[in-house]
């Protein structure tokens, strides 16, 4: 199996590589930054990406940007992703939509190289694995926050009006706005809920289920 490694620490990126080859794996290609990761994924032909959320030159989201395009652009590809930290908000764009062929893991598994390998295995099968610990953080914060309680009152209200069926036009009519204000609300509400844009998925659709259940 041929794996590209990403995380901005060498010393984590090579102890990594490492203990993969003596576990049988193929290490094409290292990268310090999303930029050097994405070269290496157009570059060199990979089963699985493992990915470090926070990266080089902010340290913010850079790696998590680059592991959905990946996705975007290279479905076959599986992602692995590694944060230091529970991100929930991260976690949600990662696994929104397709799940299928990503992972999400706390570096403190590290520690045991065989919880590592083992979601190596199953995000390069096409299954998706999730931290324990993530999982338990997000259905804590599924049941104390309604994920519309980020919305302000106009995006639920346009929200309301995409519930009814009705188009980008008659709420702009209704709610007194420009269509592109109109498509920006809409944008901002799809982000908030964490409804990422794939082939397979309606995001109004989607976006309208979430408010009928809340």
């Amino acid at each position: 199996m041929r794996l590209i490694l990403a995380d901005d620490s060498v010393l984590i990126r090579e102890g990594l590589a490492s203990v993969l080859r003596d576990a049988g794996y193929e290490i094409v290609a290292h990268a310090g930054d999303a930029k050097q990761l994405l070269s290496a994924v157009e570059r060199d032909t990979a089963d699985v990406c493992v990915v470090d959320i926070r990266m080089p030159p902010t340290h913010t989201t850079e790696g998590l940007v680059a592991a959905l395009e990946i996705r975007r652009r290279f479905p076959k590809i599986g992602v692995l992703v590694l944060s230091q930290h529970v991100e929930t908000h991260y976690a949600m764009q990662l696994l929104g939509g397709d799940a299928s062929g990503v992972g999400y893991l706390l570096k403190d598994r590290l520690g045991d190289i065989n919880e590592v390998i083992d979601a190596i295995r199953h995000v390069a099968a096409g299954r998706s694995v999730i931290d324990p610990t993530v999982v338990s953080t997000l259905l804590g914060r599924r049941r104390e926050a309604d994920p519309l309680d980020e919305l302000t009152e106009r995006e639920r209200s346009v929200l309301a009006l995409m519930a009814e069926g009705r188009s980008n036009r008659a709420i702009g009519e209704r709610l007194f706005l420009s269509p592109k204000t109109v498509e920006a609300h809409i944008s901002t509400i799809f982000s908030k809920l964490g409804i990422q844009d794939t082939p397979d998925d309606n995001r109004r659709i989607l976006s309208v289920l979430a408010y009928l259940r809340a």
